[in-house]
């Protein structure tokens, strides 16, 4: 009877392992370079950035897509007029872009351009978070510079080489959560691994979350649960977990190019652009 019970034990354990494994629920395709991805809450609507292009080239080919809950294509173009937008975040109906120099402003009810903030010095605006109270963090990998849209003003708000290529941003409490990139390295060189970093809003300090190992080249950042965060590797192609004290779980194997993420706490769902496959899956985590 021992070796029968130790056998079904055993088929118990993998169909619960099997179970318990990121599942893929769909693949949105027909995009074109996808770099971040965020949802409205107001509609359930899902919008893409699509670079469409040269990165970092003002070829005036980028867009904004809007896609359906369950990623059904509602309008692959739905905003145009950008260059190259890469990070996302929408706050009170305004979606919130980088595009290049400019952090653009866009009516998240019509779709409309309504303003465009120019970033005088930055090389490659990449991700964007906003705060509770609407003021707007923007990084600057090359130059290891964080921009802050307050009150109507965009400008420079920390400059530090220890943000080591600062590319998705979160924030959290008194604290602005980074994932780094890692350094920009001239072409041919293998690219440096980075980690997460916290800088205090206060007082601009910057720390490293948990002991501040590399864990790769670092791009979307989203939280999952308190103190664990969800993190994508660009070239690694991978979704990562990452708790406080920096232990790294990976979650799920991708193709390089997983970019900017977001996550949906109510359906347990990660939504992950895939930019050099040119679409959007969508996983659902246990």
């Amino acid at each position: 009877m021992r070796p029968a019970v130790g056998l079904i034990l055993a088929l118990i354990f993998c169909t619960s392992a099997a179970d318990a494994a990121p599942k893929l629920l769909w693949e949105a395709k027909g995009l074109a370079q996808p770099e971040s991805v965020v949802q409205d809450p107001a509609t359930g609507a899902i919008y893409v950035s699509n670079i469409n292009g040269a990165i970092m080239q003002k070829d005036g080919n980028g867009f904004i897509a809007k896609l359906s809950p369950d990623g059904k294509m509602i309008e692959r173009q739905w905003v145009k007029g950008l260059n190259s937008p890469t990070g996302l975040a929408l706050h009170d109906r305004t979606l919130y872009v980088a595009d290049v120099d400019q952090l653009v402003e866009i009516n998240a009810a019509s779709g409309e351009i309504t303003k465009r903030y120019d970033a005088n010095g930055a090389i490659f605006l990449n991700d964007v978070a906003v705060d509770t109270e609407g003021t707007v963090y923007v990084s600057d990998t090359p130059t290891n510079t964080i921009w802050r849209l307050k009150d109507g003003s965009f400008a420079p708000w920390l400059a530090n080489d220890a943000l080591n290529g600062p590319n998705g941003l979160l924030v959290q409490g008194d604290k602005l959560i980074v994932a780094s990139l890692g350094k920009i390295q001239s072409q041919g060189q293998k690219q440096e691994l980075a980690g997460l970093l916290a800088i205090s809003l206060v007082d601009q300090s910057v720390s490293k979350i948990g002991k501040g190992d590399p864990i790769g080249n670092l791009d979307g950042l989203e939280v999952l649960q308190p103190g664990v965060y969800l993190v994508t590797d660009w070239a690694a192609g991978a979704l990562y977990r990452v708790d406080a004290k920096g232990k790294v779980e990976r979650l799920i194997d991708l193709n390089q190019g997983s970019a900017d993420l977001t996550y949906l706490p109510d359906k347990k769902m990660v939504l992950i652009p895939m930019m050099l496959d040119n679409t959007l899956v969508a996983y659902k985590l246990d």
